[in-house]
């Protein structure tokens, strides 16, 4: 079983790892729509949303304190969702439907940095290191 959930934390991490390219290296495009969203600070808000991304998903991945690296992933997905995805701010129907897809998306994929956290706490097998946070 620890090479199915090896695979999963592959799979799970890839959206995370193609993001961050988009992030660090078009900065000045994501920011750009970030800013049109209403993001403050959009720039360094789209360089420290990379960075973060990058550590949590490597930190998943590699199994290098896992725990924090999905609270990272955590805490990136969540003021996405609100901040970037809000449909409800919506007025055409399209835009709103694509927004609610992805504010979805964002929360879903919350929800599943929270399984993993409960995972990595667990101290799974094919990590390089055991969990950061002690739940016992």
């Amino acid at each position: 079983m620890d090479v199915v959930l090896l695979i999963g934390r592959v799979l799970f991490v890839a959206l995370f790892l193609g993001s961050t390219v988009g992030h660090l290296t078009q900065t000045d495009a994501m920011a750009g729509y970030a800013a049109s969203r209403g993001v403050p600070m959009a720039k360094p808000a789209t360089l420290v949303s990379g960075v973060v991304m990058l550590l949590g998903a490597l930190s998943v991945l590699l199994g290098v304190w896992g725990d924090l690296g999905a609270l990272l992933l955590f805490l990136f997905l969540v003021p996405t969702a609100f901040l970037m995805h809000g449909f409800w701010r919506e007025t055409d129907p399209t835009a709103k439907q694509m927004e609610m897809i992805q504010f979805n998306k964002d929360v879903a994929l919350a929800g599943a940095t929270l399984a993993f956290f409960w995972v990595f706490s667990q101290d799974p097998g094919l990590t390089l290191t055991g969990p950061l946070f002690s739940m016992g």
